[in-house]
């Protein structure tokens, strides 16, 4: 079962966060998810727990606990939807002048 971890000290790391669920059970993966510019945490991350028993103990432990002054949110995780194409670059301003005059 994929899990989906919210409102994460942004200085938790994957580890700390396998720790967290590894109370409940066996844990195959752990991530906290990272801003791809800052590098920083998003503040989010997933657990997968395999056994299904497991995993619902873990979410209804851990959902509401307070870990590091922050309230956890912790459900099990929707899949991801199609979001498409990213539209790419900036540019424009979307105002157009028209034609430029000389200046005299």
């Amino acid at each position: 079962m994929n899990i989906y971890v919210g409102n994460l000290s942004y200085s938790t790391n994957d580890d700390q966060l396998r720790s967290y669920f590894e109370e409940y059970g066996v844990v195959d993966s752990a991530r906290v998810i990272m801003d791809r510019d800052s590098g920083r945490s998003k503040g989010f991350g997933f657990v997968e727990m395999s056994n299904a028993n497991e995993a619902n103990a873990a979410i209804e432990a851990l959902n509401g606990r307070e870990v590091e002054g922050r309230s956890l949110t912790v459900n099990e995780a929707r899949p991801r939807e199609d979001r498409g194409p990213r539209r790419g670059g900036g540019g424009g301003g979307g105002f157009d002048r028209g034609p430029r005059r000389p200046r005299y």
